[in-house]
């Protein structure tokens, strides 16, 4: 399956370990993940999001990281994964 990794990123130094922890763990079951983490800095709240939706798009589903409730951008990809019946799965 195709899975997205959610979390928080935004004021989150250990973000990048956190999400290649993940992606370690979802390519170990097999999966073909796509990570935010690899995104490049630059750009607004807002085109990241328009991004990450475009991610979620292309994915059976959503693996979200423990801290994803600290998250406002995770909080608007649960939603939208939930509304486009992704598959959910925490940590």
């Amino acid at each position: 399956m195709k899975v997205y990794i959610a979390g928080k990123i935004t004021n989150n130094p250990g973000y990048v370990e956190q999400f290649q922890e993940a992606e370690k763990y979802l390519l170990g079951q097999g999966h073909v993940v796509m990570s935010p983490a690899v995104l490049p800095a630059g750009f607004a709240h807002h085109e990241y999001m328009k991004i990450c939706f475009s991610m979620i798009d292309v994915c059976e589903g959503v693996y979200f990281l423990g801290n994803w409730h600290d998250s406002a951008g995770a909080k608007m990809e649960y939603e939208y994964a939930k509304a486009n019946r992704k598959t959910l799965t925490f940590q």
